[in-house]
């Protein structure tokens, strides 16, 4: 009896390993919330892993259905300021990719090459509606408990160059699939630190390294301009490696975005300046005290991630840090993506938890909604493509019991590409192992 069990628990084991196909498949009955609007009864179609059509017409004849009749539909969330697939336990070192110390390399660092698809927090983040994520890379200033080490910034020690580094290093989008092909596109953005962080990186003063960026970026561009000249040995020595000055150039030319981790208003307003100045495209993280700037930053067609429950003077950098901070940035006119907790790791999946709190302090509910799927996918170039749910994008698609913004809310379908996920994770299955009724789960020292 005990064999056969066996037997049927790995024949159960290979058909998980299998990769599953997309399906053609209509949700029906539903609220769907395409991220944009709100479809009442609303039927979405899906064929070979796109949205083909979301309207309120009757389901293809011949096609499977997925009967939502009472519960609600979005688009799956997308996690920003991410750590998942490269960050494993903070406290082992060897399980952390997304953070790098070598002063031979910053602004090129590519975190991609360190994701691993089997990861632990990916199925849990994936039961919070998480269906695609963009990891950055981590640094002395990055928020939402990302680093605990004052030091871990990218660039130190010796050798002729920048030391430490500017730059943290280049993000990545990935989609939580079940699978082992996570990665949707490497190099969407830079990352740096400004504010406190940054001004430790360049010795201890703000002024001190807005003078250093400038600095450096003109570097790139005079390497940019005279390659063959670089690669003679005439030109005098700059400060970054050869592969950190070609990372930049997209940077320097404003085509690919520079998200900036600030809190202060004044640092604010300082990068926005900056930012004029140079020609580049940013982003900014945090931005606790934004509210007092909103309307500069919005002004600027900047967007900010922002985490929406900092509401703690935690340093002199978030004094005017509060709960309303979302609310009066989309007031104000800004694009905002919402965060989740401690790095968007193992507390990703709170994410949607912190969006319905920037609701009950004034965000609008649709403004959330949009703040964790189509607004994400659109400040880091991917609109149309996911995070919405309209003809074309990526059937990335999550049926909820319930208000998505509530905690007992919990997916009851959950598809990526069209391919319905597992509803499982680490975590639940520890939990079945050791119920007081599991049958054949448990080790024999447990079952006497």
């Amino acid at each position: 009896m005990r064999m056969k069990s066996l037997l049927a628990a790995a024949a159960a084991t290979l058909l998980c390993a299998a990769p599953a196909l997309a399906q053609d498949v209509a949700i029906v009955g539903g609220k769907v919330l395409t991220g944009t609007s709100t479809i009442e009864n609303g039927t979405v179609v899906i064929r070979n892993g796109r949205v083909v059509s979301v309207g309120t017409g009757a389901a293809p004849s011949g096609i499977r259905t997925i009967d939502a009749t009472g519960k609600i539909v979005t688009p799956g969330l997308v996690a920003v300021d991410s750590g998942l697939g490269g960050h494993e336990v903070g406290a082992v070192r060897g399980t952390v990719d997304v953070s790098n110390n070598a002063n031979t390399l910053t602004a090129a660092f590519d975190l991609s090459y360190g994701l691993d698809p089997w990861s632990i927090a990916i199925p849990t983040a994936r039961l919070g509606g998480i269906t695609r994520a963009v990891v950055t890379p981590q640094h002395s200033g990055s928020g939402g408990g990302h680093s605990h080490d004052d030091s871990d910034f990218a660039g130190a020690g010796n050798g002729g160059y920048q030391s430490p580094g500017l730059f943290a290093g280049q993000a990545a989008v990935i989609k939580l699939k079940d699978g082992s092909d996570i990665l949707v596109k490497s190099k969407v953005a830079m990352t740096a630190p400004f504010g406190e962080a940054g001004a430790r990186v360049a010795g201890g003063g703000r002024g001190a390294q807005f003078v250093l960026f400038k600095e450096t970026l003109n570097e790139v561009r005079a390497y940019a301009r005279n390659k063959a000249a670089y690669d003679r040995g005439d030109m005098r020595a700059l400060s970054l490696s050869r592969a950190d000055l070609e990372a930049l150039i997209p940077v320097v030319e404003g085509r690919m975005p520079l998200i900036v981790t600030v809190d202060r208003a004044a640092d604010i307003q300082q990068v926005l300046r900056l930012a004029r100045e140079e020609g580049l495209k940013i982003i900014l993280d945090g931005a606790a005290e934004g509210w007092l700037v909103a309307n500069e930053i919005a002004a600027a067609n900047v967007p900010v991630l922002v985490h929406p429950i900092t509401n703690l003077p935690a340093n002199f950098e978030m004094r005017a840090a509060r709960m309303q901070n979302a609310a009066a940035l989309h007031a104000a006119g800004v694009v905002i993506a919402l965060k989740g907790n401690e790095g968007s790791v193992h507390r990703a999946r709170e994410m949607r938890y912190n969006a319905g709190n920037a609701v009950s302090h004034g965000l609008p509910f649709d403004a959330a909604i949009a703040a964790i799927t189509v607004n994400p996918a659109r400040i880091f170039g991917f609109d149309g493509q996911f995070g919405e749910l309209k003809a074309g994008a990526a059937a990335d698609v999550v049926v909820w019991s319930g208000d998505p913004l509530e905690p007992l809310s919990q997916p009851q379908a959950i598809l990526i590409e069209g391919v319905e996920q597992p509803l499982q994770a680490r975590n639940l299955h520890l939990r079945d192992r050791y119920l007081p009724n599991a049958v054949g789960a448990m080790p024999a020292q447990y079952s006497h």
